[in-house]
């Protein structure tokens, strides 16, 4: 497993280019940059055959057609063994009924999760991680999200954040607070006229 080198002993923020890495997964090699072209849904989850982290495995599984319709890779990673994540995916399947077919990564060194700032530099174990990039077909990170251990991900929110981050990729238009798709979307100040009354927040229809 290969992670690319940072500048600087820090987290990736918004707006720049997600570190690459390749590393073995439940579907073989992957490497990051192999799949510009393509949005791409990075998270990390504390541990296999855990609770929270098997619901959310499941729903997402449930739901990987909605994510290929947009023509976007979902992509897991834990500190677990590939062997780990074999089991796991198998007692998914037959305790949740659920199919996972997207890759889950391992990463045994805790290396990519450092990269990503997933996991603390001093930390010993995984715990603390479970975190959500959205990053944009030309590996531009677009969105972090971070939830603690013990609360699982909304897999309802992970899609209408995408098809936020989609519908505003232009740069022409902005969500407002709650957006679904097919609502209006918000025009950015600066291209609006000051001397209408509502020049702060103009809504328009959505493309």
């Amino acid at each position: 497993m290969e992670t690319a080198q940072k500048s600087e002993s820090r987290s990736p923020r918004i707006g720049e280019i997600a570190p690459d890495f390749r590393a073995r997964s439940t579907a073989g090699e992957i490497q990051l940059s192999k799949l510009r072209g393509r949005w791409v849904i990075f998270f990390s989850h504390p541990a296999d055959f855990t609770p929270v982290c098997s619901t959310e495995f499941a729903e997402l599984a449930r739901r990987q057609a909605e994510f290929d319709a947009l023509d976007t890779a979902l992509l897991g990673l834990s500190v677990d063994s590939l062997y780990s994540h074999m089991a796991w995916v198998r007692a998914i399947r037959e305790t949740l009924d659920a199919d996972v077919r997207f890759p889950i990564i391992e990463d045994p060194s805790m290396a990519i999760g450092r990269a990503y700032g997933m996991i603390d530099e001093q930390s010993a174990d995984s715990m603390a991680m479970r975190s959500t990039f959205f990053i944009d077909p030309e590996g531009v990170i677009r969105a972090i999200t971070c939830y603690p251990h013990n609360v699982g991900r909304s897999v309802d929110e992970m899609l209408r954040m995408l098809k936020a981050l989609k519908a505003v990729s232009n740069a022409q238009t902005l969500a407002p607070e709650g957006w679904r798709e097919g609502k209006p979307l918000l025009s950015p100040a600066s291209d609006i006229d000051e001397d209408r009354e509502d020049w702060f927040c103009r809504f328009v229809d959505a493309p």
